[in-house]
C-alpha cells in the first residue's frame, strides 16, 4: 500500500494517507512534476501507459509522482525520473502551486512542486509507466494543445500555462 504525504495549503505535512484513497477523497497532498528540456529547447513529454489507474494514454510532462513519507522532495523527483524514464540529471525547483481537478472517478488535489532539468540523451522509459515519448518545441506543443486539448493531462496544461506566463 503506497502512502502519500497529506499537506495543508502552506505545504506543511499534516499526515499521510493511502494513495488511491486520498485520490478518491480528493485530499490535498504533495506531489512533483518534472520538465526535462534538451539543448535545443525541446521538452521531453510522455504518453502515460494505458494501464495507469488514472489518465491512461494522455500526454503529460516528462515525469510526475509523489514523494514517500520522510523522503526529501528533490531526492524523490530524481528517484522517480530514473525509475520512470531512465534519466539521471540535475533538477531545480522552479515553482509550486495547488490544483484540484476531477480525473475519471478520482480527484487530483495536489500541492505540485515543478522541477526543471536538462538532458540530451535517449530516455529508457519503463513500459509499465510510459506508452510513448517525444521531444517537442513549446511553440508546437502550445499549438497542439489548442487543437487537441483532450490528448493532454489536466495538470500538464496548468503547468504549461504557468510556465508560458513566466517566459513572457
Amino acid at each position: 500500500m503506497e502512502k502519500v504525504i497529506l499537506v495543508n495549503e502552506k505545504d506543511e505535512q499534516i499526515g499521510t494517507g493511502e494513495k488511491l484513497k486520498v485520490h478518491r477523497e480528493g485530499k490535498l497532498h504533495r506531489c512533483f512534476s518534472i520538465l526535462i528540456f534538451n539543448s535545443k529547447g525541446e521538452l521531453l513529454i510522455q504518453q502515460r501507459a494505458k494501464s495507469k489507474y488514472h489518465s491512461p494514454g494522455l500526454w503529460s510532462n516528462t515525469c510526475c509522482s509523489h514523494p514517500r513519507p520522510g523522503e526529501d522532495l528533490k531526492t524523490a523527483a530524481q528517484r522517480r525520473l530514473k525509475e520512470e524514464m531512465g534519466i539521471e540529471c540535475d533538477l531545480k525547483e522552479i515553482f509550486s502551486f495547488i490544483y484540484k481537478v476531477k480525473v475519471g472517478n478520482l480527484i487530483e488535489h495536489e500541492f505540485d512542486h515543478v522541477f526543471l532539468g536538462k538532458f540530451n540523451g535517449e530516455p529508457t522509459p519503463n513500459p509499465n509507466e510510459v506508452e510513448n515519448w517525444q521531444r517537442i518545441s513549446l511553440k508546437e506543443l502550445k499549438k497542439d494543445i489548442k487543437k487537441n486539448p483532450k490528448k493532454y493531462a489536466p495538470w500538464f496544461k496548468i503547468i504549461l500555462k504557468r510556465l508560458w506566463k513566466n517566459l513572457k
